[in-house]
């Protein structure tokens, strides 16, 4: 499994919400770039970073701000945050960046996301889910978990059989430092096996990762946790590995 630190970036800033919550930020770092320096020294290959600017506009806000980081870091990136046309995902893969993460347009336009699959390629892309679980049920939320799809997560899946990478958040769980959703991963992991699965969401010790590694998940994405100093990237990347 590859641990991917997380960088959720407002207005050039390292920060973090509290499931989602605008209102609930914390800033950490004003420099993204030394952020990823760190991570990349520390024994990290890949990094997660999100322009909540970008995710709560709908549209590009920090999108330049990743292609100068992309040509700085040795890092395989993945990008979040505003991306609603073909056009503006190629222009930041072309610049270097290794993976764009899509979310709620999969939903809104299925049509659009799924010609982005055929256009660049199943493997630069990660489909995003945000779900809440209700009696074991992951139902998906979108535009910043203030909507509910009504759409099981299992029955959005199945529209896109070509995803390779996806990313599922578990709303409840992320940025609280409570753990994992185990039961979750493991039922994505074995239902879905040809998907390489992201974990989102909980993470706050080393042996959460282990976990995650034995319940399946391909990568974790982690954020608070790092950056709150629960653990260093260093021993995150030595513990993802079970």
């Amino acid at each position: 499994m590859i641990l991917l630190p997380a960088i959720d970036l407002i207005d050039g800033r390292c920060v973090r919400l509290a499931q989602g919550d605008f209102a609930r930020e914390t800033r950490y770092s004003d420099d993204p770039a030394a952020a990823l320096a760190a991570f990349a020294d520390a024994g990290a290959t890949e990094a997660h970073l999100v322009d909540l600017d970008g995710a709560r506009a709908r549209e590009p806000r920090q999108h330049d701000l990743f292609i100068s980081l992309a040509a700085e870091t040795r890092l395989g990136l993945q990008v979040a945050g505003g991306f609603r046309t073909l056009d503006q995902v190629r222009r930041v893969l072309g610049a270097g960046v290794a993976r764009v993460v899509i979310g709620s347009l999969a939903i809104d336009d299925p049509v659009a996301f799924a010609r982005m699959i055929d256009d660049v390629g199943p493997d630069r892309l990660t489909l995003a889910l945000d779900v809440r679980v209700e009696d074991t049920v992951p139902w998906v939320a979108t535009h910043g978990w203030a909507t509910g799809s009504g759409e099981r997560l299992d029955d959005v899946l199945a529209r896109f059989p070509q995803v390779r990478h996806l990313l599922v958040t578990d709303i409840a769980r992320d940025g609280m430092l409570e753990g994992p959703n185990l039961a979750l991963t493991r039922a994505i992991a074995e239902k879905f096996a040809l998907i390489e699965l992201q974990a989102s969401g909980g993470v706050a010790s080393v042996g959460d990762l282990a976990d995650l590694h034995r319940a399946g998940a391909a990568r974790a994405i982690v954020g608070k946790a790092i950056w709150e100093r629960r653990f260093t990237v260093g021993e995150g990347v030595a513990h993802a590995h079970g």
